[in-house]
């Protein structure tokens, strides 16, 4: 038998090298972080610089002596600093040049009292003429301590600290495997590799990720629950790698409990098992289960003996199948600390999951920018889902995507292609469980009482009484939450967890057309509108086409909408979107007629004009011929007004005002706002400047609106030189304006003298948006 290298001696000895340019700056920082976490043991907190809005970002703490040596020379205790520089280029040298701004910061930070010691972290080349020089220049600033740490101090720390890689595992995919594992692992890693260096490409550690590690080291036993598409596979997979590198564990992905049996080798006890889907991929399979309960003992005498074992699970078809596994017998499937939620996924983490699938995706740059506004509602979407991140950055999935906000909301919060996949694969009682809740609207009571017309649904989709009783239970806190619906507490029973579930599961019965009525019945206006299509040449991507003779039924709805929405900004888009996008001209024709009073209401109109619906809404209603003289005048006439009082330009370019207003109207409009905006400029800038608010925005960010109109006029009057020298004096008075507002606040507080001009969500903790970058090449 040949003797296998010692662990620890790698296949390929010599100097690593790791991609480090190929991190986003928001990665390279994340990974500058855990050096500083996992490598020097020190506490830190970060900081947005205030004159970069913390570009490169920082890190700043009290050093404490680590207990053991930490790969630089001593730090002495006190304050530092920790400053990163990363470059998208490979190969590249820092220059003293390139921190000509950080030699001025440090000198502030060190008048702080914050920098006794400073740390530059980079994944460029230094070379030793400007390490010294950049030395010099920071012991000159007062700095007590300087360490100038390189790219390849970088690639040499992850080579010889496996703990690192395993909080970073996206550097298994960075570099050269021969270069950190020995040759046993080695083989096996690259051929696990194969598949998973995309998804290491684009993985974040995450508190679920960190919990499993934990109980995989501490435990040997992973159960890794969730929702479909909440990432359980791919951490399982990472942890493969992880166990690979940092225990020695020979991966195996055994597809059951008989896979596991074939596999497992009492004389090789360093093996990592993983199983997807172990008790039924869709639905609980219950022979997959009676065979884990068979083996139980065995996984249990291999975990004991080295090896460690892990398995994925949908949440609710775990829950049926825990009632078969004898928990008694094995306390550890019973112990919280093995259980892993995998939907457990924060803010910060969420934001880098988009960044990746976005960054690393093959989305044309066009797109990214055209998608950059909105990644952060898209990382707050609720229920967020990886996977739907995934499919955003990929162009086959979002050929027809509408690049706004409303569109790319609904991608991530209603995947209906995605939740339709998930249904279809249901069996007949999970399916007629479901369609019993949604044909019941709010709640389907407990205990169940079928009447003529559920029992019709039920022998529609195949599902039996006692099967739908049985799925009930385990479709509960998954797809169902059971108890009193908001509004009557007498009652309790099942009712979608979650209103997109209930949505997508809608998509689903849609394509039945014998189940259509059921869709109209029993649902809210807000489920319906965005689902629907009362279109009789149709629309793509819409889920169900209304025939004419239901046509009533929606007008119905809409009559609520508008009665539920009167304030409601937010629930009002979602029927204008409805009435101007998916309704032919006989349908709005009824509508007119059954509600002419909307329709005057749709002409009340307020700024600003490229976010309101009710233009677009008008302008579709024109195109069918139902726009009257009198309600023309009305549009005319609102529109004059706020194209001066706000001021709004966006009846100059928006398509909406090229079918509402004819080229003389246009032309009208226009002289109408060269003559009056110039001489009442200065009272619209002074009621502007009154409704500032600086706890709500920074004046660049509030004035932004007003200076984006202006620019709008300027366009539009670019042939009329006395009314572009006009607009233009409005422009230098806003920045004045702004530059006022500034001063004023910096004298009220000094500590907050910040340049404005790149907007972060405030709680983003870098003050950048991780997102700056996701349209560069």
């Amino acid at each position: 038998m040949t003797d296998h290298p010692r662990k620890g001696t790698v296949a390929a000895p010599g100097s690593p090298d790791f991609a480090l340019h190929t991190l986003g700056w928001r990665a390279f920082q994340d990974l500058c972080a855990a050096v500083l976490r996992e490598v020097w043991a020190q506490s830190v907190h970060t900081f947005a610089d205030s004159n970069d809005g913390g570009r490169d970002g920082a890190f700043y703490g009290t050093w404490r002596q680590p207990p053991d040596p930490i790969g630089v020379q001593d730090v002495p205790d006190g304050p530092f600093v920790l400053q990163c520089k990363h470059t998208k280029k490979a190969d590249t040298t820092l220059t003293p040049s390139d921190l000509s701004d950080e030699f001025a910061k440090a000198r502030a930070l060190v008048n702080r009292g914050l920098c006794g010691s400073y740390v530059l972290l980079t994944n460029a080349r230094v070379s030793g003429t400007s390490e010294a020089t950049i030395r010099q220049q920071l012991l000159d600033a007062g700095v007590g301590h300087v360490q100038v740490l390189d790219g390849q101090w970088i690639c040499d720390t992850i080579a010889t600290r496996q703990r690192l890689r395993t909080f970073v595992p996206r550097v298994y995919g960075l570099g050269d495997l021969s270069q950190i594992l020995d040759e046993r692992a080695y083989t096996q890693g690259k051929a696990l590799l194969g598949h998973l260096r995309d998804k290491l490409a684009t993985f974040v550690v995450t508190d679920a990720y960190r919990h499993a590690v934990q109980a995989a080291e501490e435990h040997g036993f992973v159960l890794l629950l969730g929702e479909p598409g909440v990432g359980k596979s791919v951490i399982a997979e990472t942890l493969a790698m992880t166990a690979l590198d940092r225990w020695g564990c020979l991966p195996v992905q055994a597809h059951d409990a008989d896979g596991f049996e074939r596999h497992w080798n009492p004389l090789e006890p360093d093996q990592f098992f993983w199983i997807d889907d172990a008790f039924g991929s869709v639905r609980h399979e219950r022979h997959l289960t009676d065979n884990w309960v068979r083996r139980m003992q065995k996984v249990m005498v291999a975990v004991r003996s080295g090896a460690k074992v892990v398995l994925t699970s949908r949440d609710y078809i775990y829950r049926d199948a825990r009632r078969y596994l004898r928990e008694y017998a094995y306390p550890l499937l019973n112990e919280q600390q093995v259980v892993v939620d995998a939907t457990q996924i924060s803010p910060e983490e969420r934001r880098q999951i988009v960044y990746n699938h976005i960054k690393l995706g093959d989305q044309p740059r066009e797109v990214r920018s055209s998608l950059k506004p909105h990644l952060h509602d898209a990382a707050d979407a609720d229920p967020f889902y990886p996977e739907a991140a995934r499919r955003l950055g990929l162009q086959a999935f979002t050929r027809r995507l509408h690049l706004n906000g409303r569109g790319i909301a609904d991608f991530m919060t209603r995947p209906s292609d995605y939740l339709r996949a998930i249904y279809n694969e249901l069996g007949p009682d999970e399916k007629t469980a479901l369609a019993l809740i949604y044909q019941a609207g709010e709640c389907l009571p407990s205990p169940l009482d079928l009447d003529a017309a559920q029992h019709d649904v039920a022998n529609r989709l195949g599902g039996t009484i006692a099967g739908v009783n049985q799925v009930l239970q385990t479709l509960t806190d998954t797809f169902l939450t059971f108890g009193s619906p908001p509004s009557n507490d007498t009652i309790t029973g099942w009712s979608f967890r979650h209103p997109t579930l209930q949505e997508g599961f809608a998509a689903f019965l849609a394509t039945d057309p014998n189940l259509i009525r059921i869709f109209l019945a029993s649902q809210s206006w807000r489920t319906i509108l965005p689902r629907i299509d009362c279109n009789t040449g149709g629309q793509t991507g819409t889920l169900l086409r209304v025939p004419p003779s239901l046509y009533p039924r929606v007008i119905d709805l809409l009559r609520t909408a508008d009665q539920e929405t009167r304030e409601n900004w937010a629930g009002q888009m979602v029927w204008h979107e409805f009435l101007a996008s998916r309704c032919s001209d006989g349908f709005l024709t009824l509508y007119a007629q059954a509600q002419p009073d909307a329709v005057i209401r749709m002409t009340w109109f307020t700024s600003f004009l490229n976010v309101v619906d009710e233009p677009r809404v008008l302008a579709r209603l024109q195109q069918a011929g139902l726009i009257s003289p009198a309600h023309h005048q009305l549009i005319i006439e609102r529109v004059a007004k706020l194209a001066v009082e706000s001021p709004d330009a966006g009846w100059t370019w928006l398509p909406e005002w090229k079918v509402l207003l004819t080229d003389a109207e246009r032309e009208q409009l226009l002289t109408h706002v060269k003559q009056q905006l110039p001489s009442r400029f200065d009272q619209i800038l002074q009621d502007w400047r009154n409704n500032y608010n600086p706890d709500e925005t920074d004046p660049h960010t509030y004035f932004e609106e007003l200076e984006i109109e202006l620019n709008s006029y300027q366009k539009a009057f670019a042939d009329d030189t006395d009314a572009v020298s006009a607009i233009e004096q409005a422009l230098e008075k806003t920045t004045e304006t702004i530059w006022a507002i500034d001063d004023e606040y910096i004298l009220q507080d000094p500590k907050a003298a910040a340049p404005h001009g790149h907007s972060a969500p405030a709680d983003a903790p870098h003050g950048r948006s991780i997102f700056d970058d996701i349209d560069d090449d």
